[in-house]
């Protein structure tokens, strides 16, 4: 008998999609973008001086160079799964990035050298990672005392409405599933991590029609790679099903895609670094602003 494939994604299919999605990525990172954004405004509210940081999950490098950018003396390390998306990082470097090197490896394995970084970013790459012991573990363990991991991911309610139209139609799984906040938090207490912070927000894409949505699922490599997902192709009478059970959920012309996005950061616990105290402030206000948006859905 078989033993039954309990992981939650195909990771061959994973590392394939987004190799091929490499070189047009950028054309469709709009959620991308907006989190990576939001992890930088993070960054403002931390007086850290970091001499290396890493950039987990870099993908063609956006935010490596806008970490880059704020941190012009640092080190920035690019570290992606995909080799296509180092390399059309490494051809489309900004000209002032100075201090880039390029790191081909699994987050959930990572060849750092312990205690060597100061600050690990990571913008929505957490959500492909099934083991988040080892890569919680890897990340604490780069991390020399004092420092930084601050990321973003995606929660379980993700593409709910695409996940229901498919449900309404059948059984398959064809949208990826993913862990949520308390598995996230749990798993950095474990690691050693101090003073661990999550929020969560859902934020709302507006698409045309449902076929721009799956192209740009496509686009960006995040079509559906779940282990039990079917292998057959899909027909088309049962995707046009899909596309009408979507089509209910149109409100003012547009049809809504929601993607429920977890920040979060800690410490490593220890001597502050860059010889500066460590400081992380979120207003009362921002984090009532926070719970407004998660539960207004």
């Amino acid at each position: 008998m078989l033993e039954e494939d309990l992981s939650l994604f195909d990771k061959k299919r994973l590392l394939k999609n987004f190799n091929f999605a490499a070189a047009n990525y950028d054309s469709a990172a709009v959620l991308q973008k907006y989190t990576g954004g939001e992890l930088l405004d993070r960054l403002n509210l931390v007086r850290l001086v970091p001499k290396i940081i890493i950039d987990l999950g870099s993908g063609p490098g956006e935010m490596s160079k806008a970490l880059s950018a704020r941190y012009k003396s640092s080190q920035v390390v690019q570290i992606d799964f995909a080799e296509n998306m180092l390399r059309h990082s490494m051809a489309t470097k900004h000209k002032d990035a100075k201090f880039f090197s390029y790191l081909c490896a699994d987050a959930e394995a990572l060849p750092i050298k312990k205690g060597s970084v100061d600050l690990v970013y990571s913008n929505l790459m957490l959500q492909w990672c099934e083991n988040l012991d080892k890569l919680f573990s890897n990340v604490f363990s780069s991390l020399q005392a004092g420092g930084l991991f601050m990321f973003s991911s995606l929660g379980p309610d993700t593409l709910f409405e695409l996940r229901d139209s498919w449900a309404a139609v059948d059984a398959e799984p064809h949208v990826n599933t993913f862990q949520d906040m308390h598995v996230l938090g749990d798993a950095m207490v474990r690691a050693g991590f101090s003073e661990p912070v999550i929020e969560v927000d859902n934020v709302v894409i507006a698409y045309a029609t449902v076929s721009e949505l799956m192209v740009d699922l496509k686009t960006l490599g995040a079509r559906n790679t779940s282990s039990q997902r079917r292998k057959t192709l899909t027909g088309k009478d049962k995707l046009q099903r899909v596309y009408e059970e979507y089509e209910k959920r149109r409100e003012d012309g547009k049809l809504p895609s929601t993607y429920e996005v977890i920040y979060g950061h800690a410490w490593s616990p220890g001597t502050t670094v860059g010889k500066e105290k460590r400081e992380f402030s979120i207003s009362l206000d921002s984090i009532k602003d926070a719970l407004r948006r998660h539960t207004k859905k």
